[in-house]
């Protein structure tokens, strides 16, 4: 082949496009480039001039918008709607003004105004969904994860009708893809069940409500506060400061246990005091040591209680209450109460008690005792012994 005609005639076909792409014709036997410059520059005056009639147009409707704000008494947010519809309006027009100078045919231009329209609908609709949401929210007091959900799921819904609207004008069956969808949605439940199950009981837990961020929760033998509930585990930050991703699916099936869903919890410590020991007079020390903790709750009272009676101690549990901010520092708490409980008990003169026996003989009869008395008198005496000797008695 030859290689300068090849590229000759690739250049020839380029040159072709270029006057076909301007309005012209290759049945004409010479091409005509001044007349076509001639159609283009005119087509280009007149989309100028449609262009600045529009602009002029949306120039004056948003200076109105902007003077007539306060007469109106309309808020920032809906001067930025409907600043976006009238943004909207004149790109639409625009676009349509152009399709009707550079010959596009009048089935298309239709069309596309009426997927214009569409759009627009689903673009207003997105924009005051979320503060419609906001305010149901609000009503029902529900927190802010389960507001990004809705309007999220708001927003693919929007998206998806308004995909199929504007597809729609233009002749795609939209039955067959919503239907082609379906099958894709479905493969891809298959494919992924496991995060599908994450997935719906994320949103179980933000609607039930039974743990919130913030909330300390255990589970089996983790403990801590939730700092984070997303759609497909949630977040548990435990004392040692170690972030615990669990699985949305299996806190929904598990037993969680909220510390902190009331205004104030209890807990308990044990001491103990000895069998003979003041039982009033330990409990009223208890109690005035306790007193003293700021973080211990004054209503309601703290309370001390005898558990049990042993063979050498009196165990006592002493109940207390706290407000939820503490239950992160509750082992240092307890640890801080025993210790004052300790010192306090010591102080009062109380002694720790301990295992022990005590081993009692039957007192000696009158004959006993003047038998012992005779034979401390012998030794007195000095009296002989040896091996084979006996004291003989009287």
């Amino acid at each position: 082949m030859n290689l300068p005609h090849f590229f000759e005639k690739i250049l020839n076909d380029l040159y072709q496009s270029v006057y076909v792409s301007l309005g012209g014709s290759l049945e004409d036997e010479t091409l005509n480039w001044a007349e076509r410059g001639m159609a283009v520059a005119s087509t280009s005056i007149k989309i100028l001039i449609l262009m600045v009639i529009i602009g002029f147009f949306y120039w004056l409707l948003v200076y109105l918008l902007k003077h007539g704000r306060r007469p109106l008494h309309l808020s920032q947010r809906h001067v930025w709607i409907i600043r976006a519809v009238l943004r909207y309006m004149w790109f639409v027009t625009s676009l349509l003004a152009v399709m009707t100078q550079i010959g596009t045919q009048a089935e298309t231009i239709k069309a596309t105004a009426k997927a214009a329209t569409w759009a627009g609908f689903y673009y207003v609709m997105w924009a005051t969904s979320g503060q419609m949401v906001t305010k149901v929210l609000r009503y029902y007091e529900l927190n802010a994860s389960i507001e990004q959900l809705l309007k999220n799921l708001i927003l693919v819904l929007i998206i998806v009708f308004a995909l199929a609207s504007v597809l729609a004008q233009f002749g795609f069956d939209i039955v067959s893809l919503v239907a082609g969808l379906g099958i894709v949605g479905l493969a891809v439940g298959f494919a992924a069940q496991s995060t599908l199950a994450n997935f719906i009981a994320g949103i179980t837990i933000l609607i039930e409500q039974s743990f919130q961020v913030g909330d300390w929760v255990r589970l089996g033998e983790i403990e801590g506060r939730v700092v984070k509930i997303s759609l497909r585990a949630t977040q548990i930050l435990d004392r040692d400061n170690i972030i615990i991703i669990i699985p949305n699916a299996t806190m929904s099936s598990s037993e969680v246990i909220n510390l902190t869903s009331k205004k104030m919890i209890r807990f308990d410590v044990k001491a103990r005091i000895g069998l003979y020991d003041d039982l009033a007079y330990a409990k009223e020390i208890i109690i005035q040591t306790l007193s003293k903790d700021e973080v211990i709750l004054k209503h309601p009272s703290p309370m001390v209680t005898v558990s049990e009676v042993g063979e050498y101690a009196i165990y006592l549990i002493v109940r207390f209450w706290i407000a939820p901010l503490s239950v992160a520092r509750i082992p240092i708490i307890k640890e801080n109460i025993n210790e004052r409980i300790k010192k306090a008990l010591d102080k009062a003169g109380f002694k720790t008690p301990y295992p022990h026996q005590e081993i009692l003989f039957n007192r000696p009869n009158q004959d006993t005792q003047k038998h012992l008395a005779l034979i401390n008198q012998a030794s007195d005496k000095d009296i002989k012994k040896n091996d084979d000797s006996t004291i003989k008695v009287p």
